[in-house]
């Protein structure tokens, strides 16, 4: 057919299928002999859905022992070199054709819808990611969070569920890791256990595998969003409102320093995605990330990305050396993707230092937990300065903490808006301006709350309106 996929006939192995080809085949055993009881009882005998289930366990532990015998022969049978070139749609149907003379040789029969379940899978395995194809394509999908080969969750709307998907065994799930891997230079192994890297769709993906996992490997694949949300839909998903969102885009417009803060999973990149678009496009913007995952859509955008150590131990970039080199390239604002370590020095020194209107994110449950974090940070950097004279650089760099929390029916709410304005003696004092108040839950376990402003004036009222943003008093004041 699309010979030119295919290797060299020359030489070419047509002995007789291995041994996991006859176990493609339901074997045919004879019946054993019944057991007399003298009181047969009717609840004894397997239900029909057990049935149903048995059968369809067997069914896919045919499918699979077959789908692994085709993918060693396609590995056989097609010139892996040539096949980077072919389109999508020559590639499938080589593979259709390989596949369906290998079935007829086995004297496999399956249906229409089976062959082109497997065909598809088979296509995955070659050019794909296996298993984890039909997920990365799910748009609903948000997490994929495999805990071995034979457990894979996916977090959808907030919520985690088990899926039928599965590996092969332990070597297949390796394969496909070395795959991903491998692709973006990097390596894992015993003696590398662990690896952060991003997939061709800029999707984050982190792996550990043994003998640090103990159970199998485990691997957690963030999904990039191809649409990046806006802010009008983070309003009518209900993230916040209208005039939270008015107050934000003054807030970033006037170039106040912001630190989105939060936990795991609760929206602080795409919240400080979202915050970016209100920067002005004749900004020269700086990104620095561990995994690149900002989109920001303004004209002049410079990203850089932090790299672990080589085989050696060298080689390595880490986030406080972009930082340092970002400062010599004269940008506008410096938007660091998260700060978990000794950069946050080189950080908080940006935001005094003439660069008004940088963005970070920290992990923290709150606002005050926040500027108890940056302190820590600042401690374990090693830089040995009082307690007194670290708050007063944190309180002279921050102005704003957003922070964004994911409640426990899954949905991701900006909780508070809180500003910092000042030292009063060796407390950061801090003003709340909006806060999420929750009022209670649904039978179904949805959570009802509502977005209210504290009633306190903004510490930056006047540079709001200096700068064209005269909000009005109304959204300070709150709901009774």
């Amino acid at each position: 057919m699309f010979s030119r996929y295919r290797k060299s006939t020359d030489g070419s192995d047509k002995s007789a299928p291995s041994a996991a080809v006859g176990a493609a085949t339901p074997a045919v055993t004879a019946p054993k002999t019944p057991v007399m009881q003298p009181r047969p009882v009717a609840a004894q005998r397997p239900s029909a859905e057990a049935i149903a289930q048995d059968k369809e366990k067997k069914r896919k532990e045919r499918l699979m022992e077959l789908k692994v015998e085709l993918h060693r022969r396609l590995l056989d049978n097609l010139n892996l070199a040539a096949i980077e070139h072919a389109t999508e749609a020559n590639l499938k149907s080589e593979i259709a054709a390989i596949c369906g003379e290998a079935l007829d040789e086995m004297s496999v029969v399956l249906n229409k819808d089976e062959r082109t379940i497997l065909n598809q899978e088979l296509y995955d395995e070659v050019m794909g990611l296996g298993p984890l194809e039909p997920l990365l394509k799910d748009e609903t999908v948000n997490d994929i969070l495999v805990n071995g080969p034979f457990r894979i969750f996916v977090e959808r709307n907030g919520k985690l569920e088990l899926t039928d998907t599965a590996f092969k065994d332990e070597r297949h799930l390796l394969r496909i890791i070395d795959k991903i891997v491998s692709a973006v230079g990097r390596r894992v192994d015993e003696s590398t256990p662990y690896v952060d890297a991003r997939l061709a769709d800029g999707s984050r993906f982190n792996a550990m595998v043994p003998p640090i996992a103990v159970d199998g490997s485990l691997v957690s694949i963030r999904k990039f969003k191809k649409e990046k949300l806006g802010i009008p839909d983070l309003v009518r998903f209900g993230a916040f409102t209208d005039e939270m969102a008015a107050y934000l885009q003054a807030a970033v417009a006037t170039r106040l320093n912001i630190i989105v803060s939060g936990g795991t999973g609760s929206g602080k990149t795409t919240t400080l995605n979202a915050l970016s678009s209100f920067i002005d496009n004749k900004e020269r913007i700086l990104t620095i990330e561990d995994t690149a995952e900002l989109q920001l859509q303004q004209v002049h955008v410079g990203r850089m990305e932090s790299r672990p150590p080589n085989v050696e131990g060298k080689g390595a970039v880490t986030q406080r050396d972009c930082l340092r080199n970002a400062l010599r390239m004269r940008p506008d604002r410096i938007i660091v993707g998260e700060t978990r370590g000794e950069e946050v020095i080189d950080m908080l020194q940006a935001m005094n230092t003439g660069h008004d209107g940088s963005m970070t994110t920290i992990h923290a449950n709150s606002a005050r937990d926040g500027i108890s974090r940056l302190e820590n940070m600042v401690a374990m950097a090693g830089i040995e300065m009082p307690i007194k004279a670290v708050r007063a650089q944190i309180a002279s760099a921050v102005n704003l903490i957003v922070q964004a929390s994911r409640l426990q029916d899954g949905s991701r709410r900006m909780v508070s808006i809180t500003e910092l304005t000042g030292m009063e003696g060796e407390v950061i004092s801090m003003q709340e301006i909006f806060r999420y108040e929750r009022l209670g839950v649904e039978p179904s376990g949805k959570i009802i709350g509502r977005f209210n402003a504290t009633g306190v004036r903004s510490h930056y009222s006047d540079r709001f309106r200096q700068w064209g943003y005269d909000l009005p008093a109304s959204i300070y004041e709150p709901i009774v």
